[in-house]
């Protein structure tokens, strides 16, 4: 073997240390040889090796022909390396010096090549044992000096080759997981690398969004209440300052995906966040159909610490919901919200409106790789035609609605406090010592009759000059102070969206083992197979009468396996099981490698919850998913490694 290293740097001295600094390194090194637990004979060869270099470097003559041989190499091959001869039987104590001398990529990889054919030693043998924990080492080492030069891929491919390896041998599960340790303490890192990078370079960015769906789920959530030791390393407070970092790197429509699908898993926190996407996206496209999206999903969360009234103000004002704005800002919570609307020099509905454009600046639009939180123009907002067809449309379907009880034709959105329509608001229909606000005692001076026969249009017009009116007090008028902060909640993840079907019916019997997929080339046919299968299986196994272990893990990775497992575990301690339909309709490619496959999918899904009794708990109705689902090749196997919801 040619070791890359010189004499110098072996034994580990300078090129001007003299003959009495040398010996005194020397046995420095001797005394103190590695402890990690290399065999005996390995460490003679090693203090062997240190004492020929010794040799050398005190005999005057000797070193000074190798010095002179040193430099003509450095002038004729500026970039070339000096490599010292070795003995096969002295390649093993060669590799420790070199990885004691900091070379742990070289030493990682050479002892790597040295447990491969044809170069592979005896099972059992000394060589074998040595040359194992060198790799594991020498592996760990390498990665943290590129963990430290932030090159965390780089770093995350060597631990993976490095795990693969110990795995391989079988030999030192300690060292395995340390290595595994180590690449999950690089997680986050990897994260924001890939996730930072130019969104040219896609499939670093698909595999960036994968990691960190990955990484919320294994810390069971966003709040992390179920990190376990593998995680634990990422304290919740740095875990939220890391949150905060990487949302700056994702598009406003990648949070509503990802936002979403952890809130389907159960997250409240993470749909408050998918609230505050939905309306970045509504206000910025100008499309209100997803600032309504933005509402529903409000009114399904159940976050006790948010106190939801000043959001569904302002989403209700920009939607032209002015009635209904006054009454959800006239239930807040907040004793200082309250204060500072009662101190705003405008009217009611001038405070609303400048209260919602500075919600929008300060909480909704900042934090969007492709959303710039540049001033809020409200009178640009309502001057859209898309909005005021939408607010229009809105307006003629509530016109349009069944007449109440009484007769008299009153829209739902116009706030009577729950008066019946056919009465006369009484006197103290507003409790004592409460301002009314201006926009119910404008709905109040309406004769019931005349606002039944209210056309659709002409609701729209009266709401649109309210809020025009608002508007033009808002440039008029100075505010006192700035609206205090609206509570924004982190969020948690999830694991998958699973997919939507028209009918639903009960599973019967089991799905039967898939078969491997071994092409080199895998055919959109056979990864939409292999996507169906692992889609069966899934549903097999939340039914309660399939078997993940069997069904899945032929085409899946261990943990999505584990993951089917824990939820099917949890659903039977609950009493509980769920009936899915789910069929992959279209695949097509988005990016292929030797190694690596991104299919996106759409998936027709339908599912059912059913309680102990066979009572439904929970449904969902027939619809299509959009997902993106990442093979990778295992041996000769082709795998599901990932999927990513909404891409």
């Amino acid at each position: 073997m040619d070791l890359p290293i010189d004499h110098f740097r072996l034994l580990g001295v300078s090129p001007s240390s003299d003959a009495q600094a040398i010996l005194r390194k020397l046995q420095s090194r001797c005394d103190h040889p590695p402890d990690q637990g290399f065999t005996h004979e390995v460490l003679q060869q090693r203090q062997v090796l240190l004492q020929r270099s010794a040799d050398l470097l005190t005999d005057q003559e000797r070193r000074e022909e190798y010095e002179a041989a040193l430099l003509q190499l450095s002038e004729t091959h500026p970039d070339g390396t000096v490599g010292l001869d070795l003995a096969s039987s002295s390649e093993v104590a060669g590799l420790i010096l070199l990885w004691e001398a900091r070379a742990s990529h070289e030493a990682f990889q050479l002892a790597r090549q040295g447990l491969q054919p044809p170069q592979a030693p005896a099972l059992g043998s000394g060589r074998e044992a040595d040359l194992t924990l060198l790799a594991a080492l020498a592996c760990c080492d390498a990665a943290a000096e590129d963990r430290e030069l932030r090159r965390y891929e780089v770093a995350a491919g060597l631990l993976q080759e490095g795990i693969e390896l110990q795995q391989r041998m079988g030999k030192l599960p300690d060292q395995q997981a340390k290595l595994e340790q180590a690449l999950q303490a690089l997680h986050p890192y990897r994260v924001l690398d890939l996730l930072s990078r130019d969104l040219s370079d896609q499939q670093a960015h698909l595999r960036g969004l994968a990691l960190l769906n990955q990484l919320v789920s294994e810390r069971g959530g966003l709040e992390g209440e179920a990190a376990d030791a593998g995680t634990a390393q990422l304290a919740q407070s740095d875990f939220e300052t890391f949150f905060q970092q990487i949302r700056r790197f994702l598009t406003v429509q990648e949070q509503i995906d990802l936002f979403g699908s952890w809130y389907e898993q159960g997250s409240e926190e993470a749909g408050c966040l998918v609230v505050f996407a939905l309306t970045a996206a509504g206000f910025t496209r100008r499309k209100p159909e997803l600032l309504e999206q933005a509402r529903e999903q409000l009114v399904l969360l159940k976050t006790p610490d948010l106190d939801p009234m000043p959001l569904h103000g302002c989403i209700d004002l920009l939607l032209g919901d002015v009635a209904e704005a006054a009454l959800r800002f006239g239930s807040l919570r907040d004793p200082d919200l309250k204060d500072w609307f009662a101190d705003h020099p405008g009217d009611e509905l001038a405070a609303q409106c400048d209260y919602c454009r500075v919600w929008l600046e300060r909480d909704v639009l900042p934090g969007y790789r492709d959303v710039e939180p540049a001033g809020v123009d409200l009178d640009a907002w309502f001057a859209d035609r898309d909005v005021q067809a939408y607010v229009d449309r809105l307006d003629r379907q509530a016109a349009r609605q069944e007449e109440s009880p009484t007769g008299s034709g009153m829209p739902d959105w116009l706030p009577l406090l729950d008066r019946p329509v056919s009465e006369e608001p009484e006197e103290d229909s507003v409790p004592a010592g409460e301002p009314e606000s201006a926009t119910l005692a404008w709905t109040r001076q309406l004769p019931l009759g005349a606002m039944s026969r209210i056309a659709g249009a002409v609701v729209a017009a009266l709401v649109t000059a309210l809020v025009v009116q608002a508007l033009m007090r808002q440039r008029t008028s100075s505010p006192s102070s700035e609206p205090t902060p609206i509570p924004v909640m982190p969020a948690e993840p999830q694991a998958e969206p699973s997919a939507p079907q028209a009918t639903l019916k009960p599973e019967k019997g089991t799905v039967s083992a898939p078969q491997p997929l071994t092409a080199d080339q895998p055919t959109n046919d056979q990864l939409q197979a292999l996507v169906q299968a692992w889609l069966d299986g899934k549903a097999s196994a939340l039914a309660g009468t399939g078997d993940p272990a069997r069904d899945l893990a032929p085409i899946a990775r261990e943990r999505l396996v584990e993951r089917v497992q824990a939820e099917q575990a949890a659903d039977a301690a609950a009493g509980r099981s769920k009936l899915i339909e789910a069929s992959v309709t279209a695949v097509g490619p988005v990016n292929r490698a030797p190694q690596r496959i991104a299919v996106g999918a759409q998936v027709a899904y339908a599912d059912k919850t059913l309680g102990g009794d066979g009572q439904v708990l929970e449904q969902t109705e027939p619809g299509t998913l959009s997902l993106t689902y990442v093979f990778g090749r295992d041996g000769k196997e082709w795998k599901l490694h990932e999927y990513i919801p909404g891409r």
